[in-house]
């Protein structure tokens, strides 16, 4: 009897587990669609994406210099340390073998937190940082809308 017992608590015990598992699979698919909606509404075109690429050398070196920078509030500086770990992260929210989309997804998470960190630390801060040309900071401006936002 008492090992009659304590097999259905055990049988119990492993499907709540398997429950939340699943529940937390669940849960994650709904996340990364809803994301996947997100980055589809909010694609690029071809062009602005070919510009977003040659910018990507100057572009990582202004993350970590204003990921260095103590003068800035330490919730930007969070927000863009954990970008650069999602950029250094091999697997993305879509794979870069989807055409266009693939590599969207980076530059749209990238326009988001530059866009975060201008309202917080002001478009002066990330100028300031801009390791590359005038030209250069124009089109990274014109990408992300830093201009818009004011400083």
């Amino acid at each position: 009897m008492v090992n009659l017992l304590l097999t259905a608590a055990g049988e119990q015990h492993m499907a709540w587990w398997w429950q939340t598992l699943i529940g937390a699979g669940v849960a994650l698919l709904v996340v990364w669609l809803a994301l996947l909606i997100a980055l589809l509404v909010a694609r690029p075109d071809r062009a602005n994406l070919k510009e977003a690429l040659r910018l990507l050398p100057d572009l990582l070196r202004l993350l970590r210099r204003l990921a260095a920078d103590q003068q800035l509030p330490r919730g930007v500086r969070i927000r863009i340390g954990a970008l650069l770990a999602y950029l250094a992260f091999p697997f993305d929210l879509i794979p870069d073998f989807i055409p266009v989309l693939g590599y969207a997804d980076d530059a749209i998470i990238v326009t988001a937190v530059l866009r975060s960190t201008v309202r917080r630390a002001g478009v002066d801060a990330v100028r300031r940082h801009w390791p590359g040309t005038d030209e250069g900071f124009a089109a990274l401006s014109r990408l992300t809308g830093l201009t818009g936002l004011g400083g």
